[in-house]
Order: C-alpha cells, then sequence, then structure tokens
C-alpha cells in the first residue's frame, strides 16, 4: 500500500512532441490525453508519496461509471444523427463541451472521495488507479448502466490501440498533426470519447511483450451498427491507424483492434518463434488457442477479408473503390500524409 499525488495539467499541443520523449521518465505513473482537433493536451502528472501524506483521494471517472441509460441512448441517437448529417460542426461543438466538462471537474478525481478541492489529489493507490464506479453499480433494471452495456442502446465503437517505438513517437505525433493542419475538423469524434490516451510501456524481455520503450496510442471512435455505412472522415482515422501500423511499424494491443492492425504483426517480434515453441510444448492440443488466436501469431490466414465495403470495418485495406462505399461518395484514395496509405475518402 502506497500513497499517489495527482495533478492534471491542461497545455497546448504545440510542443507535445517533444514533451513525450521526456515527460513519461520525470513521474512514475505519467501519461497525457490529447485532443488533436482542440490542439490541447492533458498530462497526467502523477508521483508516489509517502503513506503520511494528508489524502484520501478517489478517482471515478465518469466514462466509468454508472450511467442513466437515457442518457445513452440519447447520446448514440445524437452521434446517429450527427453522422448521418453530416453534421461535423455539433459534433465538434459537442466534442469540445465533453472535455470541457472532464477538464473543469478534473475528469472525476475528488480529494476525499466527495469533492474535487483543487490539485494535487493525493491519495492510495488502489483508489486512485481503480478509475471508475461501474462495477459497484446498482442493480436497478438497467436504469443505470455502464457506457459499454450491450443490453442498452448507448455507445458503439471501435478501438485502435498501438504501441509506437518512444524514439519513433515524435514523428508520427507530427504527421498526426500534419493531418488535422489539413482537415482541423476530422478528429472532434475523438472528443466524445476522451481523445487519444497516450500511455507509456517500458520495453520487455518477454518473448511477444514491447521490443524497447513505447508510448500506447489509445484511440476509442464511433462505429456504425450497419457494416457498410462509412463514418465522417471514415479516410483520417483509417489513415492513423496503416501509419502506425505499416509506417512506424507499431505493435498492436492483442486485445484491442480492428484486424488490418494485426496483419504481419507476430514478425515484429524477434522472438516469436520462441514464443511458438513455449505455446506449442504447453498447449500441444491447443486447448487454449482458437481460429482467432491462430490468425493474429500467424498460424493461419484469415486476418483479411477482401470484400465489399471490407476497409470500413478495418477487414481489409481498400485497394479497389468497392472496399469503400462508392454508392455513398467514398473511394479507395491515397492518404493525405502517408501517400502509402489506402483509405475510404469522401469524393
Amino acid at each position: 500500500m502506497f500513497k499517489r499525488s495527482v495533478t492534471l495539467l491542461t497545455k497546448n499541443d504545440s510542443d507535445l512532441s517533444d514533451q513525450v520523449a521526456t515527460f513519461g521518465r520525470q513521474h512514475e505513473f505519467a501519461d497525457m490525453i490529447w485532443y488533436p482537433s482542440q490542439n490541447r493536451v492533458v498530462y497526467r502528472i502523477d508521483d508516489r508519496v509517502s503513506s503520511t501524506v494528508f489524502g484520501n483521494g478517489l478517482w471515478d471517472h465518469p466514462g466509468f461509471r454508472a450511467t442513466p441509460s437515457l442518457a445513452l441512448v440519447t447520446l448514440r441517437l445524437t452521434e446517429e444523427l450527427q453522422e448521418a448529417t453530416g453534421d461535423i460542426t455539433e459534433k465538434c461543438i459537442g466534442g469540445k463541451l465533453t472535455t470541457d466538462t472532464l477538464i473543469n471537474t478534473a475528469f472525476g478525481l475528488t480529494n476525499n472521495g466527495l469533492l474535487f478541492t483543487g490539485y494535487p489529489v493525493i491519495g492510495y493507490q488502489n483508489r486512485l488507479q481503480a478509475s471508475g464506479g461501474c462495477l459497484t453499480g446498482l442493480v436497478d433494471a438497467e436504469i443505470t448502466a455502464c457506457p459499454w452495456d450491450p443490453r442498452v442502446n448507448g455507445l458503439f465503437f471501435h478501438q485502435t490501440t498501438i504501441s509506437v517505438a518512444l524514439s519513433k513517437a515524435k514523428d508520427f505525433i507530427q504527421d498526426i498533426q500534419k493531418l488535422v493542419s489539413i482537415a482541423p475538423q476530422s478528429l472532434c469524434g475523438l472528443d466524445t470519447y476522451n481523445g487519444i490516451l497516450m500511455r507509456y510501456v517500458t520495453g520487455s524481455n518477454a518473448y511477444i511483450g514491447k521490443q524497447e520503450d513505447s508510448l500506447d496510442f489509445d484511440i476509442t471512435y464511433y462505429r456504425s451498427k450497419d457494416p457498410k455505412t462509412p463514418r465522417l472522415f471514415e479516410d483520417v482515422l483509417e489513415e492513423i491507424e496503416q501509419m502506425a501500423v505499416f509506417k512506424y511499424g507499431g505493435l498492436p494491443d492483442w486485445g484491442k483492434n480492428r484486424n488490418v492492425a494485426f496483419e504481419g504483426a507476430i514478425k515484429k517480434y524477434k522472438n516469436a518463434g520462441e514464443f511458438l515453441k513455449v505455446k506449442e510444448k504447453y498447449d500441444p492440443l491447443g486447448l487454449f488457442s482458437s481460429e482467432w488466436t491462430d490468425q493474429v501469431l500467424g498460424l493461419k490466414g484469415g486476418l483479411t477479408t477482401v470484400k465489399e465495403g471490407c476497409a470500413l470495418e478495418g477487414l481489409c485495406v481498400c485497394s479497389e473503390d468497392i472496399h469503400c462505399a462508392p454508392e455513398k461518395g467514398y473511394l479507395c484514395r491515397p492518404g493525405k500524409v502517408f501517400q502509402d496509405a489506402r483509405v475510404c475518402t469522401l469524393v
């Protein structure tokens, strides 16, 4: 048991690409939440302190609390309307309102479990690391629910989570900033889902661990219930995904990604062969394997499914217009910054 001291500092993102190389080494539990469309970033200055320091802080992040189901349904219907009508202005307004509210309420941090009275927030590790109250929410016939609960028609989203080597993170961030300068409103949709979470991960000698010190980019964004319906600025998010995986050799989170992020991923691990030997030794009958794990580990094909609309769900990288949504004006085109990318662009 130990205590931590947490301060969340909001700044302009103009020097973010330079900060990432050093910030994570300055604070034990450092991370950043980046809102590229707003040109701002929230730095988490978070360090271990003595257990004798006064404070009983608690982190109960609004995104991980039981929420009135009606509010979740309303939020989803609003998103679907904005997507259907192409109303990016309202999406940007709503996203900024969400982030302003989170920043002004300290993202759910409280100094005593009830009220936020100012930084730093000091409390025990278990109260600050476990950041949401969904686990202890009421059993109330779904009057309230966790935002991702499939029993209510609430949030429905994709996640792209890729680790980029710290040595390459600066250039990757600058490429994203170039995209935003070309299409300033293109990433407003991320703001509703709390921007891009960037977390530091130390290099590991585990066979399929991080090959070197890295920065995790965790991106959550709107997903249509219709797999053949493109989202607003479909191309920008696809380009970011392909830049991370192909241009910068990013490693996919094994649990949070679309199929395209896993294509060829196992070849990026220098000791993958050793891992597969251990896997075979301890599980020769494949009891802990599935078709999916065999695919992501490169033991069988099937990660890429080439068919009509496949790029919209991340089942393929488009090579023909039919892989996008040509009837809705989305055609397969090169990326705006990463020219080798092939993305579904509204033409």
